[in-house]
């Protein structure tokens, strides 16, 4: 998966002159503790982006970055100040402001070969190796470009247009840098002055200036290494970037000289490059190829997640909802009338805005268009008991609430217990046709609520250009109550730099996804935190079309399949089982989906195969929690995935099995205890609850998830269970775990479902059997032949279902409360 190079884009604030002051935009990438920073230099009508496949290479392990000359892409273009003096200065202010360390590499192409080599006589020290790309010793323009440059400003201007595709300046800016600067500038007196290790790339076929001055270059150069790319002109870098990608690699590990015979020993030391994080994090060698292991979380609020999306693909469909779409620019311009609407009603940086709603276009637009105005969003499942919901809403100190209109109900029971100020009504089919529209409104004729906002009336007064609102990576974009499961529901705040990070770390595992060319089924609810990150944020980030379900309804969500041909689809085991026992399920086209990550709850090593069977993709477990946005481990897509576990941590993200009684000491691979993570994903804290938050949240960044676990000596982790949920059948003894029995129930052909319960101390298997219901005494036949007799299920209790939350997870304590009875009569 490429790096959005977009995301990681800085404004540089160069040296005042005439016309004040002057920005640069720069683009920065590092990984963790890189082994050298690389800083590339465009040429005369270039732009940073021309650098991309090199910046995407070399990220992997060096600090990279690319700027915009002035004049050029996207920084400031004023009238004057194109000679080399100022290029050097803005150079040097470039690399002061982005703290850059020395020495580094530095890269230059065309004439961005004489501006770092200026700068290279000039710093020498600086400078660790340097490298020209399609340099001249001379830049003496062909005369017609030369008669071009000469006509007037006017002229010029009227022109413009015809050359944006191959000129990243304006004319008039071109001229100016090529009369003052580049026609001036002689390189071979330059060229004699260089002490640093240099290579000269040329394109064999490059004519845009006159062929000896680009092949004197590198004799003019002492000890300099001359690399002539065939098949390639004065573009070299784009044309064959994986020739210059590899002749750079070469020079930066001084492999120059090495020749076919030895590319074996080339190899094997690239793969030793990226070895510095291995210590104590043996997971890392598991990673498939093209996985960072770290990402750089750029300094951006989420919503420019989908910005970068916009740029890139604005016709691409965002949003596929029953039968309608919205683009990527549509879904855009509906989260901006959303974000002036929020202003506009006085709701702004730091309110608390409540979206209570399922997976409808009307929860992206808001999503996307809070974050926008710099308010919180605050996710609470619409199934959520009223009392709790009312009391979520109160402790948020929320400012407005959006929901659907046949939920108007319970949004004024919310209402009349909290206090809340506002309330924004959405019909389900508002974004479907017009007559769906109507329908639907007829049946909804009668609810209503006094005072209420109705979506399309209050959005369709609004503009749709972006507020313009500061909104920095430490603000809090997201409070996602927890579902209680233990405890009484609590906020975690999550900020924005939170939800990027676990997007950009979720995105990067998918190697193989492309941009703008993937289609995610979102089954999961956005207002789960993980459908929040994994089917809402991943998607947007790498301008995916998102398939809206509402529900999971495996029919309904087959036809779906069927109908837009889904390449990803996060979900849960549940969600897989069900797909997996549908009969006739081939005929809705399943073998689109080519890749799962699986949440929420332990996935069953005979769901996972049988899933595979079907649709020919893969289907890997992952492991996630709310306070960590929520995604910490996925196996690897590729061979290297280990079956029956959660995988391995994602990259730049820590992870421990530390004691089960004091959470401090980490224990030995293979030994049991509480999974401790550490990563930029991971909470900020639990909103007004400090003390919850001191319990789990260590100073040092460690964050305990009360759930039981282990890792084998290859740094694969495996969930034994919640720590609530373990019993000990002897005491004092060892630990028993649901997982134990329920992976041996499994086994039998006519489970389809099954999970244990201990309940005084006693195992309660309860299975949803399949069309041939095996008897209770049978399967505890087989439980006998297969476990410990201490693990043997007291009782097999057969069920039509589970009582579950909203994402499909098994509410483990309400099936004990219900058999409670059961075990007190025997």
């Amino acid at each position: 998966m490429d790096i959005d190079l977009d995301l990681y884009r800085h404004e540089i604030r160069v040296s005042s002159d005439a016309q004040g002051l002057v920005r640069l935009s720069a683009i920065d990438v590092s990984p963790e503790l890189p082994k050298r920073t690389i800083v590339f230099v465009h040429g005369f009508g270039g732009k940073a982006e021309q650098w991309q496949y090199q910046m995407q290479k070399f990220a992997l392990d060096s600090r990279v970055i690319a700027f915009d000359l002035r004049g050029h892409g996207l920084s400031d273009k004023p009238t004057s100040g194109y000679d080399m003096p100022r290029l050097q200065l803005d150079l040097e202010t470039v690399l002061t402001q982005l703290k850059v360390s020395t020495p580094f590499v530095l890269v230059g192409h065309s004439f961005g070969g004489a501006i770092v080599t200026d700068y290279a006589i000039n710093h020498p020290k600086h400078i660790s190796k340097l490298i020209l790309i399609a340099t001249a010793g001379e830049f003496k323009l062909k005369p017609l470009l030369n008669f071009v440059l000469n006509l007037p400003n006017t002229v010029l201007r009227l022109l413009g247009p015809f050359t944006k595709k191959w000129l990243h300046a304006p004319l008039n800016v071109i001229k100016q840098f090529y009369f003052k600067n580049m026609a001036l500038w002689s390189g071979w007196d330059s060229f004699t002055k260089l002490q640093v290790p240099t290579m000269v790339i040329r394109g064999h076929r490059d004519i845009v200036f006159d062929r000896p001055l680009f092949a004197k270059v590198a004799a003019s150069i002492v000890g300099a290494e001359d690399v002539d790319i065939g098949s390639s002109g004065h573009m070299v870098m784009l044309e064959r970037r994986d020739a210059v990608n590899r002749a750079i690699a070469r020079f930066l590990k001084g492999e120059s000289q090495k020749s076919w015979r030895d590319s074996s020993t080339i190899i094997s030391k690239k793969k030793v490059s990226r070895n510095e994080l291995k210590s104590g994090r043996a997971w890392l060698k598991h990673y498939e190829e093209g996985v960072p292991y770290t990402v750089d979380v750029p300094r951006i609020p989420v919503h420019h997640l989908l910005r970068s999306s916009v740029r890139h693909f604005p016709n691409r469909p965002a949003i596929y909802f029953e039968g309608s779409q919205l683009t990527y620019r549509k879904l855009n311009h509906e989260a901006n009338r959303f974000a002036n609407a929020l202003l506009a009603q006085g709701i702004g940086k730091g309110a608390r805005v409540v979206l209570l709603l399922p997976n409808v276009p009307q929860m992206v637009v808001g999503f996307y268009g809070a974050l926008k105005a710099g308010a919180t969003v605050v996710l609470i499942p619409p199934m959520t008991e009223p009392e709790e919901l009312a009391r979520q809403v109160k402790n948020a100190d929320a400012s407005m609430l959006v929901t659907l209109s046949i939920w108007s109900g319970l949004a004024k029971q919310i209402q009349q217990v909290s206090g809340l100020p506002h309330v924004v009504l959405t019909d389900g089919a508002d974004y479907l046709s017009l007559p769906k529209q109507l329908i639907s409104r007829w049946r909804n004729r009668g609810l209503a609520l006094a005072g209420a906002l109705r979506w399309q009336r209050w959005l369709s007064a609004q503009s749709d250009k972006s507020p313009t609102v500061d909104v920095q990576p430490a603000d809090i974009a997201v409070i996602q109550y927890t579902g209680g499961t233990t405890a009484q529901s609590k906020g975690v705040m999550l900020s924005h730099r939170n939800l990027v990070a676990n997007a950009l770390q979720t995105r990067h595992w998918l190697p193989e996804a492309e941009e703008g060319k993937e289609r995610f089924l979102c089954v999961v609810p956005f207002f789960h935190s993980y459908g929040m990150t994994a089917a809402l944020n991943v998607p947007v980030s790498i301008g995916a079309a998102m398939i809206l379900k509402t529900q999971f309804q495996t029919l309904d969500v087959l036809k779906a399949i069927k109908r837009y041909k889904p390449t990803i689809f996060p979900g849960s085991p549940s969600m897989y089982v069900a797909i997996n026992n549908f009969r006739g399920v081939r005929k809705y086209g399943i073998s689109s989906i080519k890749a799962c990550i699986s949440g929420s709850a332990p996935l069953p090593v005979e769901v996972q195969e049988s899933f595979e069977k079907l649709t020919k993709g893969k289907l890997v477990e992952g492991y996630g929690l709310t306070e960590a946005s929520p995604i910490t481990h996925a196996n690897p897509l590729g061979t290297d995935r280990k079956i029956g576990t959660i995988g391995v941590p994602l990259p730049s993200t820590q992870a421990a099995v530390v004691d089960l009684k004091k959470g401090r000491k980490e224990v030995e691979p293979g030994q049991i205890g509480e999974l401790a993570v550490r990563g930029p994903q991971v909470m900020m804290g639990y909103w007004k609850d400090e003390a919850a938050t001191k319990a789990v949240l260590m100073d040092d960044g460690w964050l305990l998830t009360g759930d039981v676990a282990q890792m084998d000596e290859d740094g694969y982790f495996r969930i034994i269970a919640r720590k609530a949920d373990m019993w000990y059948p002897d005491k004092p003894g060892k630990p028993a775990f649901p997982r134990d029995v329920e992976e041996v129930i499994y086994e039998i052909p006519q489970v389809k479902e099954v999970v244990v319960v201990a309940v005084a101390g006693n195992p309660f298997a309860f299975v949803i059997a399949g069309k041939e219901k095996p008897s209770a005494e049978s399967v505890m036949a087989y439980c006998k032949r297969r476990l410990p007799s201490a693990l043997v299920p007291r009782f097999v209790i057969f069920v039509d279902d589970f009582p579950r939350t909203f994402i499909g997870k098994v509410l483990r304590r309400e099936l004990a409360k219900r058999y409670g009875n059961r075990i007190a009569s025997e």
